[in-house]
């Protein structure tokens, strides 16, 4: 997969096309910059949301939830490693063992 472009660069090629001349295609902003049409697309599609222009999740909001998804798979794991625990030392603890 190639290394993402620095946020930067992602920033000014969206000020670039937003500021753009009419008459000014996106295919030929994305040429000058090396990039295709189809990524200066995402990225503007991408700055919308951050800027509150288009509904949807934020690079934070993204972030947040990732790292709550990591947190509870991580708890699950420690009830579950706790629950067997629990269900060892019940066994353990019954009469003529």
């Amino acid at each position: 997969m190639p290394k993402p472009y620095p946020k930067e660069f992602r920033d000014d090629v969206v000020n670039v096309a937003r500021s753009r001349e009419p008459g000014t295609h996106l295919k030929q902003i994305a040429a000058d910059f090396g990039i295709s049409e189809s990524c200066l697309t995402n990225w503007l599609k991408a700055a919308d949301v951050e800027d509150g222009v288009k509904p949807g999740s934020t690079t934070a909001e993204n972030t947040e939830l990732r790292d709550a998804r990591r947190r509870i798979r991580l708890l699950e794991q420690e009830n579950e490693v706790l629950r067997r625990a629990a269900a060892y030392l019940s066994q353990a603890n019954l009469p003529g063992k």
